[in-house]
């Protein structure tokens, strides 16, 4: 038999076909014999390839619509023996049964299934048995078997073979690990569907598996003294449904937060609206016409928190946005698209870094974790149209005010509580954010807009208890207010908002972010 790490037997199972032609040539060319099941033995020898069929193997044919044929001793005893117990290579040759030193497996395509909106009995087909049975075996027996799960690693198997004439040690086992991943990750996407699909609308599913895998290590986390790393979710797009860096320096840990907080938000405004963060929290938003008019307008609501911080747009970027930056130090601009002449203009600033993601995002399950466990929710989404919210005052918002407070709303939506927001003309003007009390954030948005208080309106992210948070706003010059109402002061509430000429409009959601 062959000495452990050499190849001279290779079992080959994928549905990805990708690299699996110039593997298995590569393969014969050292003089591997080839087995290989169904569909990837008929490419094969479409190919020209020399292969084996597991059928011959096994002396069994493939049986109910090939759900059986792997799944044999003449397979299994050939991944499993240890080769290091003599009583395992004793009972191989007394069976006649053959090792294989090298397993290259992939599994069929089930989170695509399900992604593609295919029904409940074409996704149970897409369940792999023998597959995860034939890597998870070969990952198990690592010491004597190498075991390959991405066709990436591919041209580093056969040159490490070319080079050495055996995978070592260390390689067999770095396969095995990736082996486990890819079977742990996948299993997770099956129970994931099965809990989904067992769970009714008031409940959420008794399971949420999270398979993700390292893409990059980061710098250091939110601290220097804190490692960090880029993990995505296996089987999906990446980061922000796939977005590309398109310049500049590594996004680090705290980049990848903030530029999420800024571009959630702008996608859940108008075309061409603007979001400028720092510290997770917007400290500037307009929504103009123009991406040149708004970035300017969210820029004017805090100039001096805007540096450093993150920009996002709301549609493409044109050369008359990238040139009102020009003089304001930004980390990361995102967005959908960005113009030829956008692209040059951020290319005079090399440490920009400049991040395109797609422009519609399918929130999934907000996952916190703590120690032991994690806490899952619903993601929290805006509700209903302004206009078909509940006006409580005796005379309702003026068009302007509308706009504004609709505004103010979706802003407040995505700032830390508590939070005041206060908008006018398309635009921030204050922002009162993550304090402990309501009647603090709203000194913090009015000291903030000054002289600009006068006219605007507020967005409070939850009810008001008492009225003093309001009336900090009204005497600011504040004209409407937006809030979800349900409070026990609510009637004092509206009584002090009635004093002050205030329009009042309830949306009855709050908006609590932690």
């Amino acid at each position: 038999m062959a000495e452990v790490g050499s190849v001279r037997r290779a079992l080959l199972a994928v549905h990805d076909k990708t690299g699996l032609v110039e593997l298995a040539r590569g393969l014969r060319e050292l003089g591997v014999e080839l087995v290989s099941s169904g569909g990837t033995a008929a490419v094969l020898r479409e190919a020209g390839v020399e292969v084996t069929s597991v059928e011959e193997v096994t002396g069994s044919p493939e049986m109910l619509g090939g759900r059986v044929k792997t799944l044999h001793p003449r397979i299994h005893a050939g991944i499993l023996a240890d080769r290091r117990r003599p009583e395992h290579v004793e009972e191989l040759v007394r069976h006649g049964i053959e090792p294989f030193d090298l397993v290259v497996v992939n599994l069929y395509p089930f989170r695509e299934t399900v992604a593609s909106g295919a029904g409940p009995e074409e996704v149970v087909e897409q369940i792999d048995i023998g597959g995860p049975a034939m890597v998870r075996a070969a990952a198990k027996n690592h010491a004597c078997v190498a075991v390959v799960v991405d066709p990436g690693r591919y041209p580093a198997i056969l040159e490490e073979l070319r080079r050495e004439g055996a995978l070592s040690a260390a390689t067999r086992r770095s396969l095995a690990a990736a082996a486990f991943a890819h079977t742990a990750a996948y299993e997770a996407a099956v129970a994931g569907w099965f809990a989904r699909s067992q769970a009714d609308g008031d409940r959420l599913p008794a399971f949420v598996g999270l398979a993700l895998a390292k893409t990059a290590d980061l710098r250091y986390g939110e601290n220097p003294h804190q490692r960090g790393g880029a993990y995505v979710e296996v089987g999906g797009p990446g980061f922000l449904g796939g977005a590309e860096v398109l310049q500049g320096k590594e996004m680090s840990f705290n980049n990848w937060l903030d530029a999420w907080a800024a571009y959630e938000l702008a996608l859940a405004l108008p075309e061409g609206a603007c979001v400028i963060v720092k510290h997770n929290n917007p400290c500037g938003v307009a929504a103009h016409a123009s991406a040149a008019e708004s970035y300017r307008a969210a820029l004017a609501c805090d100039e001096v928190s805007a540096f450093g911080g993150i920009v996002a747009f709301r549609g493409s970027v044109d050369a008359a946005a990238a040139d009102a930056m020009r003089e304001v130090f930004t980390e990361v601009v995102i967005a959908p698209a960005f113009d030829p002449g956008a692209l040059e203009a951020f290319a005079e600033r090399p440490s920009l870094r400049v991040v395109r993601a797609p422009l519609e995002l399918l929130p999934g399950p907000d996952v916190r974790t703590l120690p032991g466990g994690a806490l899952v929710q619903d993601p929290d989404v805006l509700g209903e149209p302004l206009g078909e919210r509940r006006v409580v005052s005796s005379r309702p918002p003026t068009e302007r005010e509308r706009a504004d407070l609709e505004l103010a709303w979706a802003v407040a939506w995505r700032v830390k509580s508590n939070a005041i927001v206060l908008a006018k003309d398309g635009a921030t003007v204050g922002i009162g954010a993550g304090q402990m009390s309501r009647v603090d954030a709203s000194w913090i948005a009015t000291r903030k807009a000054g002289e600009r208080a006068r006219g605007a309106v507020l967005a409070s992210d939850a009810f008001f208890p008492f009225p003093d948070a309001l009336e900090v706003a009204a005497a600011a010059g504040c004209t409407a207010v937006i809030h979800p109402g349900g409070s026990k002061g609510d009637e004092a509430v509206l009584a002090a908002a009635a004093a002050h000429g205030m329009a009042v409009v309830l949306t009855g959601v709050r908006h609590f972010r932690h």
